[in-house]
């Protein structure tokens, strides 16, 4: 049966239909929502119901949170078409469709499965997604259709970004409008598939920040993303799936992610029950140099210099005169050009603690070492980098770039803090040597002033005692002077 028998059989019917009344978590075939009437789920976490967004009047099917009293919506069913009355109504059939019908009963949104129900339920579970299952299945999990593969602009804990491989469905959070209009609009946050996969923001079809690649820790370019107490992360890479997760390690702590349309903003929250607000935890982009690609090829942006964008070492400014502001994007060349066919003229120089380069045109090998990724890359011409793909316990696996680097930039110098990554950049052989060089003579030079330091450190309690010796005996001779001095009585 298609959508629109459908619609006029239901038509027909509708009068049939019992309305459901508050405080219910589920619909079943013979059971409808309709506008002024809500699902909560079993433990009142989350609503699902119409509602109009901020001074809009138009209606709207989503979810929010229950128990929060700062209206918070996470989901939107009919985001590209409102609802202009009151006359909406939520209804499933036996062959896996859910509809939502507005005035004489056109559809206002829908979703329809591959499989049929003998005996579909529309249920709202605590973690806030919406799903569609056959209530005869044995698996409650195996869902006809969810509202988690198709999120607006929230993140949710239990909630997968990224790709199903095997059906192709992408999970990717799209920004609203504006606050009266939940639409989709330019900001969006999802994963790219590229062969080291990372995630990236942007602006319609421009890129506006990425994640750098997956490193077996975190993102190299989101430093803050760390171990905390607030929410657990991970992400997952297979021949099947590819997706970023996260959980909210207390219940009692509720935490979610939001794209900011206005302020063009990826941001996490956390709700502060004694205070009944949202606490903003994390923004993404953080600063400038966050912003994709300013310094152009081999451009290195830091934070806190000036110029703040800078070529790494071994390149130039391709152009002193269109070095400004507006024109860093052009970026830098080499300062020496490179040999292709003589591999004995062909380097590497490690750069360290860097956010890895756009992976646009990325290789990855998870079984090589280190020397055998060092191999692959110098054997081609294309290679300009290598680093290891996983940096757990020392270090493992192969990513490799092909053609220039871009949008790197200084993340954190070496540590136990560090929350960069250390990179090998293709060189001449002549250049390499320089570098190591001037790494020796930095290292010789730090060491220097380390002992110097442990040295003094050691010669000080000595150097006072020594001091304060020298002081005693100049005051013991003072008073033997004046003990001469001073004759006595019988003798005058």
């Amino acid at each position: 049966m298609d959508i629109f028998a459908f619609v006029i059989l239901n038509s027909s019917l509708l009068f049939f239909y019992f309305v459901l009344s508050d405080a219910g978590y589920s619909i079943t075939q013979n059971q409808s929502l309709s506008d002024g009437t809500t699902l909560v789920s079993k433990d009142g976490s989350f609503v699902l119901g119409f509602f109009s967004p901020g001074n809009a009047t138009n209606r709207y099917l989503g979810i929010w949170y229950n128990n929060i009293p700062v209206k918070t919506v996470v989901w939107v069913a009919n985001r590209r078409n409102p609802i202009t009355d009151l006359s909406g109504v939520l209804m499933a059939n036996s062959e896996g469709s859910l509809v939502l019908l507005s005035k004489n009963r056109t559809v206002a949104w829908s979703v329809n499965s591959t499989k049929e129900a003998r005996n579909p339920i529309v249920e709202l579970l605590d973690s806030g997604n919406l799903v569609l299952r056959d209530e005869n299945e044995e698996n409650p999990e195996n869902y006809l259709w969810q509202s988690f593969d198709y999120p607006s602009d929230t993140w949710l804990s239990g909630m997968k970004l990224g790709w199903d491989l095997r059906t192709g469905l992408e999970r990717r959070l799209t920004a609203w409008k504006s606050p009266d209009d939940p639409s989709p609009g330019e900001l969006s946050w999802g994963i790219e598939l590229h062969n080291c996969p990372e995630i990236v923001m942007k602006k319609g079809s421009e890129i506006y920040f990425r994640t750098g690649p997956w490193n077996g820790i975190g993102f190299t370019g989101i430093p803050d993303l760390k171990e905390n107490q607030v929410y657990n992360f991970n992400f997952t890479s297979n021949k099947d799936e590819v997706y970023f997760i996260f959980h909210n390690i207390k219940k009692s702590v509720i935490s979610r992610v939001v794209l900011n349309s206005t302020l063009n903003l990826y941001e996490r929250y956390v709700w502060v029950e004694a205070k009944k607000i949202w606490s903003l935890y994390l923004t993404l982009p953080k600063d400038t140099c966050d912003r994709y690609n300013l310094c152009g090829a081999y451009g290195n942006c830091i934070i806190g210099d000036s110029p703040i964008c800078q070529c790494v070492q071994g390149f130039k400014r391709k152009s002193l005169e269109t070095w400004n502001p507006e024109e860093w994007s052009k970026g830098c060349v080499r300062s020496m050009q490179l040999s292709c066919e003589d591999k004995d003229k062909i380097g590497f120089v490690k750069l360290v603690g860097y956010k890895m380069p756009d992976t646009t045109y990325s290789w990855l090998n998870e079984s090589m070492n280190l020397i055998e990724c060092k191999d692959k890359c110098l054997n081609n011409c294309s290679c300009m980098a290598y680093t290891n793909s996983d940096i757990r316990n020392g270090g493992s696996g192969c990513a490799i770039w092909y053609g220039d680097l871009i949008d790197i930039r200084l993340i954190s110098a070496t540590g136990q803090n560090a929350n960069g990554q250390d990179v090998y950049i293709r060189m001449p052989a002549e250049q390499e040597l320089k570098h190591k060089r001037k790494m020796k003579v930095i290292v010789i030079s730090v060491v220097s002033m380390a002992l110097a330091v442990v040295f003094g450190i050691l010669l000080r309690p000595y150097c006072i005692c020594k001091r304060t010796h020298f002081r005693e005996q100049i005051v013991n001779k003072k008073m033997n002077k004046k003990s001469c001095d001073v004759l006595p009585f019988h003798l005058i």
